[in-house]
């Protein structure tokens, strides 16, 4: 009996607590309150004036201007160094007084110079000098004092006979480079065999002005055999190396 009591107050007390939380948890409805009218003016509103679309892609900013110059700095003020003397105050000077001679001799007219003739005087012609005699010719000189007259060389060419052979001395410039050639020179031989030194010329050379100057200085020392008169002889120098 006291389990079905307990039951029916433990549920009844449940339901109590369970309505009281409801009350608390929502709010009681309030009263509609009554109806405002509102009156609202329409005013018209002017029209914004319509704006460019701004580009996609902004322009670059100018270029920043030039910086200015600086002032030029004003001149420096002139300074007058110059130091002012006084000038010296000096004694007037006293000039004797000059008594002016009035009396002044008078003029005469000079009558002018005659003007020279420019047509000069003709000098007289000088007296025609007297032509001089000739002189007496000397009188030739007896044929035996008469000094004898130098022949011509007889050309002998290559036929004149050496009695001494100088050989000529090999230049060390041709011999390093390795050329050899040829000189056919000319001279005069004197009639003691001997060669004259000014007469010898280079006639024919090969190479040309490589072996000429010693072919002068050998051919200069050579004798040949002795003859009554000058003799123009040709010899023929081989230079070889060996």
């Amino acid at each position: 009996m006291r389990l079905p009591v307990s039951l029916l107050a433990g549920t009844t007390l449940t339901l109590a607590l369970f309505l009281l939380l409801a009350l608390l948890v929502v709010p009681p409805q309030a009263e509609p309150e009554p109806r405002q009218e509102l009156t609202m003016a329409l005013a018209e509103v002017p029209a914004e004036p319509a704006t460019e679309p701004e580009p996609a892609f902004a322009a670059p900013p100018p270029p920043p201007s030039a910086p200015t110059p600086p002032p030029e700095p004003a001149p420096a003020p002139r300074v007058d160094s110059a130091i002012a003397l006084p000038e010296p105050e000096l004694p007037p000077m006293e000039m004797p007084e000059v008594p002016l001679d009035e009396a002044l001799p008078e003029l005469t007219e000079t009558p002018p110079e005659p003007e020279p003739d420019p047509r000069p005087e003709r000098e007289p012609e000088p007296a025609p000098a007297p032509s001089p005699e000739p002189a007496p010719r000397p009188a030739a000189p007896p044929a035996a004092t008469a000094e004898p007259v130098a022949r011509e060389p007889v050309d002998v060419g290559t036929s004149a006979q050496a009695t001494r052979r100088v050989p000529p001395e090999y230049p060390a410039r041709a011999r390093r480079r390795g050329l050899q050639g040829h000189v056919v020179v000319q001279f005069i031989i004197a009639p003691d065999g001997g060669v004259e030194r000014g007469s010898i010329e280079v006639v024919e050379a090969d190479p040309r002005g490589v072996f000429d100057r010693a072919a002068r200085r050998a051919i200069a020392d050579w004798r040949f055999v002795t003859a009554e008169g000058r003799r123009l002889a040709r010899q023929r120098l081989e230079f070889r190396l060996r």
